[in-house]
């Protein structure tokens, strides 16, 4: 039995008959942006966040731009980000014209380390940015002591639903950015993202910078972009969000299996930080020897990626950046060693239990 990675297929073939009505709904409407879905979907995915507002955007790097331009960064400016994460977060930063700073993350969770940060704060920080890594939540709270009055933006592409004491991904910094890229815990069939804040007057902001910064038509006064969420995205989204809660409960249920094979292995899951509820966008162990590791559980049929295999300062255009303030080891230790292993809703019971199987075994063989 083979055992891919992630099936976009299988979801989408169990809500198809929904999906379908919603494109069909759209097609009919003759309005295809900014319109009711993108609405109606902005106000339910804020309430699913329990943010005050969600604007919706084209993807989750236009999240980071624009929430960043909302709060006046630009040239000349610095943002603090961790070092271990997806070059989008950095993308967006540097698409404002501000520099990215890069700190190291908690040595066995792989989210930003409130002390690095510290260290990574400078007379032109402007922002922070906190990766919700993998489904677990940053420690915001730690991070907004150390940031004192400097704004804090959530990257929040892989936690949509995750917890950190009992507050969701999105409503603890000024602003939250998630992505809606098809293989996210809530995916679109295409891109998209949104932006949540609990002040109107940014999320006004952010509703005239993804317009051209038009305040009606033709009539600009600011500097924007062209950022929206389709119509048919809008709809798309609307009819997975209600299956979201229960998705991410069948990743916790995926995810304890594993942990129980994988209990006193030389492969172990990253850290669980405590007062969080993990969402597991990814199942991540850490083990030496990732590659006879990986050979192993691929003998057996089950797909495995690497994220990621690189922190960003290990990818050629971002070098320099790894000569910042502060040490990153972690991140760099954390890249040489990570696997994920398929942690999908859809995953059936039989197919855990063989990847549940196959990684004890892999682990075994890696001593």
């Amino acid at each position: 039995m083979r055992i891919p990675f992630a099936d976009l297929k299988r979801g989408t073939d169990a809500l198809r008959e929904e999906l379908d009505a919603a494109v069909a709904r759209v097609l009919d409407s003759g309005w295809y942006v900014l319109g009711n879905e993108g609405r109606a979907f902005e106000r339910e995915f804020a309430n699913f966040v329990g943010r005050g507002s969600a604007v919706g955007v084209a993807s989750g790097t236009d999240a980071i731009e624009l929430a960043l331009l909302a709060l006046g960064i630009g040239p000349g400016d610095e943002v603090v980000t961790q070092a271990n994460t997806c070059v989008p977060t950095v993308a967006g930063i540097e698409r404002t014209g501000a520099t990215a700073v890069l700190c190291d993350v908690e040595p066995d969770a792989a989210t930003m380390d409130p002390e690095s940060l510290r260290g990574a704060i400078g007379p032109h920080t402007r922002a922070i940015v906190p990766v919700h890594l993998y489904g677990q939540c940053a420690d915001v709270d730690a991070i907004l002591d150390v940031a004192g009055a400097i704004p804090v933006v959530e990257d929040c592409a892989q936690a949509h639903g995750a917890e950190l004491r009992g507050r969701r991904a999105g409503t603890m910094g000024a602003l939250g950015c998630f992505s809606f890229y098809p293989t996210k815990n809530l995916g679109a069939l295409g891109d998209g993202g949104a932006v949540t804040t609990g002040d109107d007057q940014l999320a006004e902001r952010l509703r005239l910078l993804r317009q051209y910064g038009q305040a009606d038509r033709y009539q600009h006064v600011d500097r924007g972009v062209n950022s929206r969420l389709d119509e048919l995205q809008a709809a798309l989204l609307r009819v997975k969000l209600p299956h979201l809660s229960r998705w991410n409960e069948r990743r916790a249920e995926i995810a304890a299996a594993y942990d129980d094979a994988l209990a006193g292995a030389a492969a172990r899951p990253l850290e669980r930080l405590p007062k969080r509820r993990h969402i597991f966008h990814l199942y991540v162990v850490e083990v030496s020897g990732r590659d006879a590791f990986q050979a192993h559980l691929a003998d057996a049929g089950i797909a495995t990626l690497v994220h990621y295999p690189h922190p960003v300062h290990g990818h050629e255009p971002y070098r320099a950046l790894g000569e910042g303030p502060v040490s990153l080891e972690h991140s760099e230790r954390l890249s040489s060693r990570i696997v994920s292993l398929p942690v999908y809703p859809e995953l059936r019971d039989d197919e855990v239990e063989q990847v549940r199987r196959s990684v004890r075994e892999a682990s075994a063989a890696c001593v």
